[in-house]
């Protein structure tokens, strides 16, 4: 199999996820390949490596030039089967392999072109719907869809114009031994090298700075956990993006404790050291950053959109919010905060969820069901 995704930077989840189940699907017999269309230094490329992928760049000359190496890769590695992700190795991919004769699948990790888009700080309605043209036209010829949640696969179907029979749903996964859980000795670690002392309540959250993610909800809440909890520390993990400038003018006149941390490599370790972790996104394909939560265990509350609601389950397992209502985050927050006894409860339910749908070797398994029936004959 050619896996094709648009970089192998250590920020992005698609490229989490891949590099997470590449051991998983080499030992399960897959001779895996991995192109990438982006220069992408400081990447996942050694840990490609070691599981046993061949990794190749492709990127370079524009469209044109990328789509032209991705069909000379195809010529020489001969895949069985292209596996896409992402919207520019979804269109570059699709085209190579179909042009190629070689089946194509691609994965759908977001539920694009919907109105959320469409009136997105930084996002030109008409090129969302350009986007959306393209990406229906190549994927009228990809023989199967992997969608992350129901929810993803319903709203893609109409979008692109695909049959929802042609969908399959498969989370990412991960492995809960690289999670770890949450011990006092691991908690007191992490905190030392922060400097931080035990006692001071920790909100963590951890993504990209852009409009998706809501992480501006969460700076207009934080005021009110301030008023609450004096000394609190809000920690903001996550690459810089479209909202960063906005982000930082909010932390300066937010009431102080915050701290952005910038990417991370350390992200379980530093939910381990949290007193609550919150996904304040505007929408998620899956909620990869809930999910990891879950299995280390850390209380969570979450934006109560449809992708997140369906990882997370139900208030059983996570506080959920309406997304875009600052007032609300901070009540759950301060909720988390006051009531550990309640939390608890949750955080022991949410890792047996975790346990039971979203480990690596479950998820793994599942993908290799999923490209077995992608190479047998096309669905109706």
């Amino acid at each position: 199999m050619l896996y094709v995704i648009d970089s192998v930077d250590r920020v992005g989840g698609a490229e989490q996820g891949l590099v997470s189940m590449a051991p998983q699907l080499v030992r399960a017999g897959v001779r895996l390949d991995v192109a990438y269309l982006r220069e992408s230094p400081g990447g996942f490329q050694p840990e490609l490596t070691a599981a046993g992928a061949g990794v190749f760049r492709v990127g370079g000359g524009g469209r044109a030039g990328s789509l032209a190496a991705l069909r000379r890769l195809i010529r020489e590695r001969r895949p069985e089967l292209v596996h896409t992700t992402l919207y520019e190795s979804d269109v570059l991919g699709r085209s190579a392999a179909l042009s190629a004769g070689v089946p194509v699948v691609s994965s759908l990790v977001n539920s694009a072109y919907g109105p959320e888009h469409l009136h997105a700080r930084g996002l030109n309605p008409w090129k969302v719907r350009a986007a959306q043209a393209v990406d229906a036209a190549t994927a009228q010829g990809t023989r199967r869809f992997h969608a992350l949640t129901d929810h993803v696969a319903g709203a893609m179907s109409r979008r692109l114009r695909v049959a929802r029979e042609r969908i399959d749903v498969v989370p990412r996964g991960r492995d809960p031994e690289l999670l770890g859980s949450v011990t006092a000795e691991r908690r007191a670690a992490v905190r030392s090298a922060l400097d931080l002392p035990e006692d001071v309540p920790v909100v963590l959250a951890a993504a990209r700075q852009q409009y998706q993610k809501g992480l501006d909800v969460l700076l207009e809440a934080w005021p009110d956990v301030r008023q609450y909890a004096p000394e609190a520390v809000l920690l903001l993990a996550g690459s810089e993006g479209g909202e960063s400038e906005r982000l930082r003018a909010l932390a300066g006149r937010g009431g102080g404790g915050v701290r952005f941390l910038g990417p991370r490599g350390d992200v379980y370790d530093l939910m381990a050291a949290a007193d609550a972790f919150a996904v304040p996104s505007r929408w998620e394909g899956l909620g990869s950053a809930a999910m990891e939560a879950m299995g280390v265990g850390v209380p969570l509350v979450c934006s109560d959109v449809p992708a997140l609601r369906e990882t997370v389950g139900s208030e059983d397992y996570a506080l959920l919010v309406p997304p875009e209502r600052p007032e609300e985050l901070a009540k759950a927050l301060i909720t988390l905060l006051d009531d550990p006894s309640g939390s608890a409860v949750r955080v022991k339910a949410a890792r047996a969820r975790f346990l039971t749908s979203f480990t690596l070797q479950q998820v793994s398994a599942r993908m290799v069901g999923f490209y077995e029936r992608a190479l047998r004959r096309r669905v109706a």
